[in-house]
Formats: C-alpha cells, structure tokens, sequence
C-alpha cells in the first residue's frame, strides 16, 4: 500500500478484479476474493496453497529472463548490477561475474527501502507539511501586517496633512492680522485729514462771513492760518506684505514623511540563509576627488562618538558623562547626563530617533526616549562597549567578557538576545581580546562591518556571522601602522573607518577593497556617522570638533 494510501481503499481480487480479496495463493503469487478462491482451488492439476491474505509469506516475485523465456531471474549479477537467470549466470555474458543470490539483494533492498520510506514518512514529510502550513499561515497574516503598513502611512499622512493645515491658517491668521493693522492705520490716517478738512471747512466759512460784513472790529482780529496748512498731514504709507512660496523639496518631504525599512526575501538552504534585498538599488553617487568640509561644530568637550539624528543635528559623547545634541551652528539643543553618573562607553541614534548609550561601568544598555532614561539590558559577566542600530529596528553591540579575555557580538530585538557572534567555522575568535575599541555598523547588504582597533583590522561578516574579510590597512601604507577606531556605511554600501594615528578616512566597497583616503586637514579623526544624504561626520579628538564632509 501506497505510504500516504487512505485506509478506506479497498484491494481488490487480481482474477476478477471486482470483489475485496480475502486470500492468496503462495503456489501461483495471485489475490484471490471468496468466490474466486472455491474456483481457484477446484484446479486439481496443481496443489493450490491458499492462505488468508494477511497470512501470506512474502513470496518474491521472480521476472522473466528477456533472453531464456522458461527461466526466472533468481541470481544477481553484481558487475551488471541486474537480477540474472541460472543459465545467464552460468553460461551466457554474466558468465564470471561474481553473482549472488537475489533473496539476499533483495532482502538488503527491502531493508534499504523500508528505511526511506520511513524516514520519507516520519520524518521528512511532516516537515514537508509544517514547512507549507507556516507558509500559509505567514499568507494569511500578511494582509494584517500590510495592513497596519499602509495604516501607518495614513496616519503618518494624516499628521503631515494636519501640520501643513495647521501652518496654511496660521500664515492666514497673520494676513487677517497685518490686514486689519493696515486698515486701522489708514482709519487713523482717514480721521486726521477729516479733522483738519473740517478745520479749513470753518475757516473759509469765517472769512465769507467777515468779507461780506466789512467789520472793521472782526477784521482787525483775524489771525492768518493758511502756513499752518500748506503742509499737509503726514499720509501713512504701509507696505502691503508679500507672500514668498518656498520651493517644495520633493525628496527632504520623502525623507520627513518616513522611509520603509528593505524587503528581505531570505532563502534558508540547511543551515545558512542568504539574503537577496527585494527592493531597488539606491542612485549611484561617484566619489568626489577632492572631498571637502561644509560645517564645523564645536562641542566644548572632546568628541568620541558621534551621531547622526537628522542632516543637521547630532549626538556626541566624551569622556563626561553629558551626552550633547548639537546643531551645525554649535548651538547645543539638548543634554543628558547617563543614569549611572558614568561615562557613556557609545551612542547610536534609532530609526525612530530615541538614543541608545552603552554603560561598561555598570554593564547597561540604555534607551532614551522623550529625555527620560529606560535600562532596557544588564548584562552578566560581559561589559558592553560599542553600538550601533540596524535598517531592520535591533541593535548590535561589541562586548567584552569581564576577564577581556573574549569579544564578542551580540544583536538584541528589545531586550531579546536573537544573535552572538564570536568564532568563524574553525572555531577561531573573530574579534581581538583585551579591552580595545570596537566601534561597529551594518551595511546596506546587511553585513556587520567591526573596526576591531586591538586586531590592527576591520572585520566583517555577513548577516549570518560568517566571516566575509579582514581590512588591515593600504598595502602601499608605509606610515604609522593601522588602527582602525570609528566605522560608518553609507548608501552605496561603501565602509568608512577612522585611521586616527594616520589623521584619515579609508573608504572600502563593500569587499572591502580599498578606494581612497579622505584628509580634509583631519586630526585625530574618531568616531564617524553618515546621515541620509551621505553627509559624513567626523568627531576629532584632537581639536573638540566635528566636521561635516561631503565626499560622494
């Protein structure tokens, strides 16, 4: 019976083909029903031995040998690989051939066989079967999960549209305000002309008077007012506002209204995944031969991290424990000091543009949002160190364990651990021990690139943690050797790492093939971000800056 056959399927006699079989006669190899047994056994010129079919021996069923049409194949020809006949085996072409006996081959084909379909049974098909139920279950809760994007974006929409709405009436509130400034001032302007119209209105009607009554008394009194009119009163000139329209930046409103995260289409092969990004290649942008400096800021203290909130604010940290949110004017917009009072070992900014800070003093991993500081990870026996968040919403974090014995790399969902990454596939540590910097960034193709300053190295892996390659400088490098310290990417994929003892920026592709250098008079390049337009910061340990380059 077939593995899968439904248990209702009835087998029918092999002579009529009609009725269920009840027997079988092991003589002729045949099933036979009630009524085509009788018959069957009523055949006297052959001892018939019919049993109940569920009694039946496993009689195998010998072919016929295609060259001696009398014979039965009952040998094997191992050489050939065939059932064979006694005649083949013995005098025609498998005469030599080591030849065995075809119950045993059969009886170890049988064995081979009722394995696979066990296991084709048990075990693969049931994974066959989950595998395509949660298939169709991710189906089934995708509507809902797109659904919530695409509210989402309404309400995001529905904000932008209140805003605007909100600035459309209050620049119409302010042209109903100058309008009625404007009229009142007129008005004003109105009721002094009227006065001074109904002052000349009585004067030219006394002068009649006094003309025609040639009163010698009202005539030697009068007092000439006509210098006090011949100048006029002063008329209010209001410049009438204008309205100056801003050119609508189609591509800042994209980025202000929200960006979606890429569509990773993940293809899991055993044990590995590889990723193929379902989404378009961003514009190409060529380097730039002569990068240059576009802003400077001053931070007061000296600058080890640096990030990126928008294209003209960014978060610093020092060797205090105040994290600063700076402008590109040095104006400082925000500062908060760490919960524990310590230094801030990192920072990185999320996609939803909270702060996260690293605490190897008290071993946290910290979230703030809307100023107010959450311990969202106490680590155990490990210190956090360098930070950075991922397109995808995790974090990923260097650590070191307590004795520096171990670094290591850890993605964290929330407060989930969904990921460690620590030896490549010969069980060798990936990152240098000891407790050397570590800064750390993912790639657009979703690589996790680490400056790993003690191993002299930029290490990186792919998504998976497998090792990708290791960047141990220029080999035409014939200065101070090479320390990697601070590491961004950008949008064509390419690696950014701080060569402070060198006063550069190496650029890498993706491969890790080096590019060029940036200098821009740099000193003590450190900590690096990137922000949305490719815009790359640069904190300098040496001068309490960061500069703003753009290169690309």
């Amino acid at each position: 019976m077939h593995p899968r056959r439904s248990a209702q399927e009835v087998l029918l006699c092999d002579l009529c083909k009609t009725f269920p079989l009840q027997s079988h006669c092991e003589l002729c190899n045949i099933n036979l029903c009630v009524n085509c047994a009788v018959k069957h056994l009523s055949d006297s010129s052959k001892r018939h031995n019919v049993v109940p079919f569920l009694h039946r021996k496993s009689t195998p069923n010998y072919h016929k040998c295609p060259d001696h049409a009398d014979k039965h194949c009952k040998h094997y020809c191992e050489k050939c690989d065939i059932p064979v006949c006694s005649t083949c085996a013995l005098f025609g072409k498998h005469k030599g051939h080591e030849i065995s006996d075809i119950l045993e081959k059969l009886s170890a084909k049988t064995e081979s066989l009722q394995k696979d379909l066990e296991e084709l049974e048990k075990r693969m098909y049931p994974r066959y079967e989950k595998m395509a139920s949660d298939v169709e279950t991710e189906k089934a809760e995708l509507e809902m999960k797109y659904g919530k994007l695409t509210t989402d974006a309404d309400e995001q929409g529905e904000i932008l549209h209140r805003e605007i709405t909100a600035i459309v009436n209050r620049r119409k509130s302010a042209i109903a305000e100058m309008k009625t400034k404007h009229l009142d001032a007129l008005h004003k302007n109105t009721e002094e002309i009227t006065q001074k119209m109904a002052e000349l209105k009585q004067i030219i009607s006394d002068l009649k008077s006094m003309l025609k009554s040639n009163d010698v008394s009202l005539t030697s009194t009068y007092k000439s007012r006509n210098s006090e009119f011949r100048t006029l009163p002063p008329k209010v000139r209001v410049t009438l506002p204008s309205f100056s329209p801003q050119k609508i930046n189609k591509d800042q409103l994209n980025e202000m209204f929200g960006s979606l995260s890429p569509l990773s289409i993940n293809t899991e092969h055993g044990d590995t995944m590889k990723s193929a990004e379902a989404v378009s290649s961003p514009p190409v942008k060529p380097l730039l031969d002569e990068p240059r400096v576009t802003a400077t800021i001053d931070t007061g203290y000296t600058p080890l991290s640096v990030s990126c909130l928008s294209e003209d604010q960014v978060w610093t940290r020092g060797y205090s424990e105040t994290m600063k949110l700076l402008n590109l004017q040095s104006k400082l917009l925000t500062s908060i000091q760490t919960k524990s009072g310590n230094r801030p070992t990192d920072i990185a900014v999320t996609r939803d543009g909270d702060l996260v800070y690293t605490d190897d003093n008290d071993n946290t991993i910290n979230l703030i949002k809307n100023k107010q500081i959450q311990t969202v990870i106490t680590l155990q026996g490990w210190r956090p160190r360098n930070v950075c968040c991922t397109a995808g919403n995790d974090i990923l974090v260097t650590m070191i364990s307590d004795d520096v014995k171990q670094s290591k790399v850890v993605r964290y969902s929330g407060s989930t651990e969904k990921q460690s990454i620590q030896f490549d596939d010969q069980g060798r540590p990936l990152y240098s021990s000891g407790g050397s910097i570590k800064y750390i960034s993912e790639n657009k193709n979703l690589d996790i690139c680490v400056a790993d300053c003690g191993a002299s190295a930029v290490v990186v892996v792919n998504q998976s943690g497998k090792l990708r390659f290791r960047y141990t400088g220029h080999p035409s490098n014939t200065e101070q050797s090479f320390k990697p310290y601070g590491i961004t990417t950008d949008s064509q994929s390419h690696i950014l790492t701080a060569d402070s003892h060198n006063q550069r920026i190496h650029i890498l592709d993706q491969d890790g093939q080096f590019l060029r250098y940036i200098h821009c008079d740099l000193r003590g390049p450190w900590g690096l971000c990137v922000d949305i337009r490719d815009n790359l910061f640069v904190a300098e340990w040496h001068t309490a800056k960061v500069k703003k380059i753009q290169y690309l």
